[in-house]
C-alpha cells in the first residue's frame, strides 16, 4: 500500500483526490509566477500570489498530515513572508531557490499521484536558503 491508500484510509477519498488535484494545479502555477520575480512590475503581485499558494498548500497538507509538503511549505511561507517585505526585483539566487522548492512539489505531488511507497528525498538544495533575494 502506497503513500496516497494510507490518506485514503485516513480520509475522505474525495477530500484526497481534490488536495492531489488542487495541489498539482498550485504547483504547476507556481513557475511562471516564479519566474517573472525578476521584472520590478511583477515582483509584488507574484511574490503575494505566491504566498497563497504557499499558504494554501500548507494549510490543506497540515489538515491531511502530509509531513513533507506540510513542511516545504511552511519553510516556503516563512521565506516568502521576509520577501513580501520587500520591493524587488528578486535576484537569480532568490529564483533559482524557488524553482528548486516547486520541482520538489512536482515531486511530491507525483509520488501521491502515482501512490509511491515513500515521498522522494528532499533536494539538499533547499536547505541553502539564500540570504540575499533582492537584486
Amino acid at each position: 500500500m502506497g503513500i496516497k491508500e494510507d490518506l485514503f484510509e485516513e480520509y475522505d477519498y474525495d477530500i484526497v483526490e481534490d488536495f492531489i488535484i488542487h495541489f498539482s494545479m498550485m504547483t504547476y502555477q507556481m513557475e511562471n509566477l516564479i519566474i517573472y520575480l525578476s521584472k520590478p512590475e511583477n515582483y509584488k503581485n507574484n511574490i503575494e500570489e505566491l504566498f497563497r499558494i504557499a499558504h494554501n498548500i500548507k494549510s490543506a497538507s497540515s489538515y491531511l498530515n502530509v509531513k513533507p509538503v506540510k513542511k516545504l511549505s511552511m519553510l516556503l511561507e516563512e521565506v516568502l513572508e521576509e520577501a513580501r517585505e520587500l520591493k524587488g526585483p528578486a535576484n537569480d539566487d532568490f529564483i533559482d531557490w524557488l524553482l528548486c522548492v516547486k520541482d520538489q512539489f512536482d515531486k511530491y505531488s507525483k509520488d501521491l499521484e502515482n501512490d509511491e511507497e515513500s515521498y522522494s528525498e528532499l533536494d539538499p538544495n533547499i536547505i541553502k536558503i539564500p540570504t540575499d533575494l533582492e537584486k
